[in-house]
Formats: structure tokens, sequence, C-alpha cells
């Protein structure tokens, strides 16, 4: 491991040298992929370098005990000692990590797609809190959400939502979010106060690019409708709502929130192509090997991977065993009390695959 973080502070240092280079600031799109490339090692420089840091403390400090006759130094001493091999363990563990080998996505922005399951008026209900929830952890985190559809409840919330979210690595910290999410508790409907239990399942799928995914516009139809309003000055006088179907793989795509027809089209292609390119990784991952599946984590939208439940205040996600009693705090956006963990669990489980 070192003699690989030793090459990569190598060549972080040779990005530096050539940046200092004049002719590179010429090259506006070389400048800017090399200094990507350097933001990119800049974690791994920074944690290695304190952990060198951290090593040196820690070899000055044993060679002060062997040498050192004053009691008072030498408790200091053993307490700074004590202090700094917990540190450099865990520098090491968070270096092993950075090492891992990147998912390619990462770095992509994602559409979320949120849909109600069992419970019917419930699901739909829970679907728009779950996405609001979403919403509000994505601005925390400084990134910006779009709706693209929505297909609205009887009875309110949305039977379906589906959005965009864009900024720094956003599906890197939401792509274990995936699965069926169970909600637990009383509905306003129910006169006896019994819980009900119901479900919606997200979808996170990364933007996908028009070169990641080839679509022959051959195999494309495109239909376009009258959108559904609300009545009244809502509704839509002219064809504007487009809905698009993949003939190859019969995926279908609706978009009719925007009153241009241009507008809707954009959405719903750009929706289609992160579907297309979510089925393909997705098959790609079923033929290869149970190691290789171990490595990658899991991601499948069957699983049921988390319960609200609203009377006790609890959040449990299933996967990694983690309960919390932070429930409002969760709905109001604080999702790193779950994201952090299960992101870690799934770092852990890497690392353990790397080894086997």
């Amino acid at each position: 491991m070192f003699k690989k973080l030793d090459d990569v502070e190598q060549k972080f240092e040779e990005i530096n040298h050539q940046l200092q280079n004049p002719d590179i600031a010429l090259d506006q799109k070389r400048y800017q992929a090399l200094m990507k490339e350097l933001s990119d090692l800049q974690p791994i420089i920074s944690t290695y370098r304190r952990y060198k840091s951290v090593q040196k403390q820690i070899v000055d400090n044993k060679a002060l005990l062997e040498t050192e006759s004053d009691e008072e130094l030498r408790k200091l001493a053993k307490e700074d000692l004590a202090g700094l091999e917990h540190e450099l363990e865990a520098l090491e563990y968070e270096l092993k990590v950075l090492l891992l080998p990147k998912d390619p996505n990462d770095e992509k922005n994602v559409i979320i797609e949120i849909r109600g399951g069992a419970g019917g008026d419930e699901a739909a209900l829970f679907a728009d809190e779950l996405f609001n929830a979403y919403t509000h952890y994505a601005h925390k985190q400084g990134w910006k959400v779009e709706i693209m559809s929505a297909s609205p409840g009887n009875a309110g919330g949305f039977r379906e939502i589906i959005g965009s979210i864009s900024g720094d690595k956003v599906y890197s910290r939401l792509k274990y979010e995936s699965g069926v999410h169970r909600v637990q508790r009383v509905p306003k409907t129910e006169t006896q106060g019994r819980i009900h239990t119901s479900t919606v399942t997200v979808a996170i799928l990364p933007e996908a690019d028009e070169v990641d995914i080839q679509i022959d516009p051959k195999d494309l139809r495109i239909d376009v409708f009258r959108s559904s309003g609300k009545g009244g000055q809502h509704v839509n006088t002219t064809d504007s709502a487009v809905r698009i179907t993949h003939l190859p793989t019969n995926t279908v795509v609706v978009c009719q929130d925007e009153k241009s027809q241009i507008k809707n089209k954009a959405k719903a292609l750009k929706i289609l192509y992160a579907r297309l390119k979510a089925a393909e990784e997705e098959k790609a991952m079923k033929s290869a090997s149970e190691a290789r599946l171990a490595q990658i984590g899991t991601g499948e939208r069957s699983e049921r991977i988390r319960t609200y439940n609203f009377p006790q205040s609890r959040v449990t996600d299933h996967r990694i065993g983690l309960t919390i009693h932070q429930l409002d705090a969760v709905m109001s956006g604080d999702f790193e009390y779950i994201i952090d963990p299960v992101i870690a669990h799934f770092q852990a489980e890497q690392l353990k695959a790397q080894k086997n």
C-alpha cells in the first residue's frame, strides 16, 4: 500500500510541476484536466502526509521515553503516544478506503425516482414526504434539485415522482439509497389508531450522457398529447406532453410538467438515457462473479433496505442493522445520520473483498 502511496505522491508533485509551465495555461483543456486530476489526488495526499507526520511524532515520542528521566515529561509523552497511535490506525484505514477502486459513476449527477408501492394513498403520501426529505438533504449539500415528472396520488402525494439532483459527487453519496423503503404509522384516515405499513421504491440512477448510451433514433417512438392540468388557468391547451418509448426494451418515459414540448422531450430523453444505462449496468453486475458482486455492493431495487417507524420515531437500515431514534431529523433532511454509516459499511465490505 505504501509503495502505491509513494507513487501517488510522486504523480501529485509531477502534476504540480507541470502546472508551473506557462504553456499549460494556454491550453485550457489540458490545464483543466490537470487541475481535476490534482483535485482528485488531494484527499489522498493530505491524508498520507498527515500519516507520515503522525508516524514521525510516534518515533520521536518513543525516543524521548527511552532517553528522558523527567517523570512529568515521560508521562506527557506516554499520553501523547496513545493518542498518536490511535490516530495513526484511523489514518491507515482512511488511506485504504481512499485507495479503493473508484466507481466511475461517483462524480455524476443522478435521476431519483420514487414510486408508491404497497399501501395505496398512504404510500403516495410517503413518496412525497421522502422526496421532500431528499430535497432538504440535497440543499444542505449545496446540490440543485429539479422535478422532472410527477403523477399525483388520489388523496395527495405522488404515485410517482422523478427528479434530477446535480452537484458535487451526488451519486457517491446517494447510490446506496436504491431499494424498498417501508413506513409504519397511523394514517390520517385511520379512525381506530391502528398502525399501517406501506412501502415506496427508490431508484437512484446516475445521469447518462449520449456518449454513454447510443440510441438509434429509429428505435424511439415519440408521441405528443395534451397535458392533464389542475383545471381553470392551469389546463394546457397545446399538445406539450411527451411520451417516449424505446422500442427494443419497451421502456416508456412520460413528461408533461413543462408547458414547452421541447423541454418535456429533453427531460424525457434525460430520464430514458439514465434508465437504459442503469439497465445495462445491472445486466453487467448479474453476469459478474460473486466476488465482484460483493465488491460492488448492493443496489437491488427489490431489496427492502429501510423502515421509518413514526410512532417510535425510529429509522432502521436493515442492511447494516443500524437503528436510530431521530426520525424527525432524517425527514427534515439530516440523512447523514443514515447515509454516512451505510457508506462506511460498504467501504468496509470492499476492503474485505480485496483481502479475500
